[in-house]
């Protein structure tokens, strides 16, 4: 997972409510249990409807999306937090997420940014011409027009996005640990390792060993 501690860029200026993850991502395209090429079926239906905006070249390639509440409802497939991913999105702004979606967004490297609604509608006013920012540092949204909005993250899930730490990653980081514990424990129970020339020791009254 690559680190991620500030996300700054052209925002969808969406604002939509209640989406789904169906419209992040249609059920047909999770036939794949890869991440890569999601990013064609995100929003799919959406993108069948003329002029819409993740089709316009003003918004080509933005690393924001600003959504309305309850964003990321319904299943809880892990491929929508992937089609996301895979579409440049490092960053969505809404009022409030589903609990599973903003877990899977975190674990794949997308930051889950909850204000209220009335920042939230100031932020899709301003997305239309001006650049957006979200940065972990300072846990702000701002603005070129110095708008500044504070947000709120779990002290854990800023580390892991802010180093680029995923499962695979916090497990790596306890590489000395884990040696030791092995070290350890193949020295206190050999038997579990099956090493030769280990004796064994009498059950009493079974004969076994």
């Amino acid at each position: 997972m690559q680190p991620v501690s500030e996300v700054s860029g052209t925002a969808y200026p969406w604002g939509a409510k209640n989406v789904d993850t169906d419209v992040i991502i249609p059920a047909h395209w999770l036939k794949t249990i890869k991440r890569s090429g999601l990013g064609r079926g995100a929003f799919e239906t959406v993108r069948a409807q003329p002029g819409n905006i993740f089709d316009d070249p003003a918004y080509a390639g933005a690393p924001i999306l600003i959504a309305g509440d309850n964003f990321g409802c319904g299943s809880s497939r892990e491929h929508a937090a992937w089609a996301l991913a895979d579409m440049g999105i490092r960053a969505v702004i809404a009022p409030s997420f589903s609990d599973i979606f903003s877990g899977n967004a975190f674990k794949n490297g997308i930051v889950p940014v909850v204000l209220p609604q009335e920042a939230v509608d100031r932020l899709l006013e301003v997305a239309k011409d001006q650049p957006v920012t979200v940065d972990l540092e300072t846990m702000t949204v701002t603005t070129p027009f110095q708008d500044r909005f504070a947000f709120e993250l779990d002290p854990f899930r800023r580390r892991c996005l802010m180093e680029g730490l995923d499962e695979v990653g916090l497990t790596l980081a306890k590489d000395t640990v884990i040696s030791k514990f092995e070290e350890l424990l193949d020295h206190e129970r050999p038997w579990i390792k099956g090493e030769s020339g280990y004796a064994g020791v009498a059950v009493k009254g079974t004969g076994r060993t």
